[in-house]
């Protein structure tokens, strides 16, 4: 069963990273944004815990981790994108199963089998070639350092998240502390945002950022969306990320780390169809080469599984 929960994971992250690609559009805080939505995901995750009677034991608290992890991976991404070249941090970034297989080994002992070694090496470059559709120059490595500390933390959100599972973790209340602690850290930036926005708030110079960002951005600079009409739409983002996460977890539970990382990380290909279908972007043949590559890796996947 794991595969089919892994799959449903990258289905839900895929729908977030679609949202996250809308609303990257829209004139708003990135910060406040990712407030709200692991703000809704703590709320569905702690209402569930309550319903459902699961107990709030110690080990649920490695949710706490998982959740500076993510907040860190995150943070780390997003800084890549802003000071280097995109394509490098976007390949960088989709290699997060690759430590978490080796340190599955390391901690566990968790080892691959021949058969699944391939998939999971097909899949891997299916993956890569999807990424590296994009126009990259290795000789500008700038954002590389961001992009690194991000994989790190994104394989050790995944190990977290296994680890969880291995200490028999109550599924809802380790993922209330996960999305719990995550909302702080996003809320203690949206502050000092606030704070220095307030310390640098001439009208002329913010209008001036407002229309540069926006230029950068390739958005339109309109009006800037209220921060309450932000953390709301985050809200909605965080529905997804949910339930992506409870599908991930329950994988880790049935399945082996890596494998389960790999797979998850196919979300990419369904915002890679949001862009052909909805977006009317056009696939190239590196990207149509490496979607045939990671759904060939899949296929064989389960019919070994």
């Amino acid at each position: 069963m794991w595969i089919v929960f892994a799959g449903l994971a990258a289905l839900c992250f895929g729908l977030r990273g679609i949202l996250y690609h809308y609303t990257s559009q829209l004139p708003l805080s990135r910060t406040v944004l990712l407030c709200g939505a692991f703000s809704m995901g703590a709320i569905i995750c702690g209402v569930t815990a309550l319903l459902s009677g699961q107990p709030w034991t110690s080990a649920a608290l490695v949710g706490i981790q998982m959740g500076v992890f993510s907040f860190v991976a995150n943070a780390s991404m997003f800084k890549g994108f802003a000071v280097g070249k995109a394509s490098l941090v976007a390949i960088i970034t989709a290699l997060p199963a690759v430590l978490v297989v080796i340190g599955a080994y390391v901690m566990w002992g968790e080892a691959l089998k021949y058969t699944q070694l391939a998939a999971f090496v097909v899949i891997v470059a299916g993956i890569l070639l999807v990424r590296y559709s994009n126009d990259l120059s290795l000789k500008n490595l700038q954002g590389a350092q961001w992009g690194l500390l991000s994989l790190v933390m994104f394989a050790c959100n995944d190990l977290s998240g296994s680890w969880s599972t291995k200490l028999e973790a109550p599924l809802f209340p380790t993922l209330f502390f996960m999305f719990a602690s995550g909302s702080l850290c996003y809320g203690i930036w949206w502050l000092k945002d606030r704070m220095a926005g307030r310390r640098y708030s001439l009208a002329a110079a913010t209008a001036e950022a407002t229309v540069s960002a926006a230029a950068e951005d390739g958005r339109d600079p309109g009006i800037r969306w209220s921060e309450r009409r932000t953390f709301l739409t985050g809200m909605l983002v965080g529905t997804t990320n949910a339930a992506g996460m409870m599908m991930i977890v329950t994988a880790f539970d049935h399945g082996k780390a890596g494998l389960v990382s790999a797979v998850t990380a196919l979300n990419v290909l369904i915002v890679l169809l949001y862009t052909r279908f909805v977006v009317k972007e056009s696939f190239t043949r590196i990207e149509i080469t490496g979607m045939a590559c990671a759904f060939g890796g899949i296929l064989f996947l389960r019919l070994i599984a």
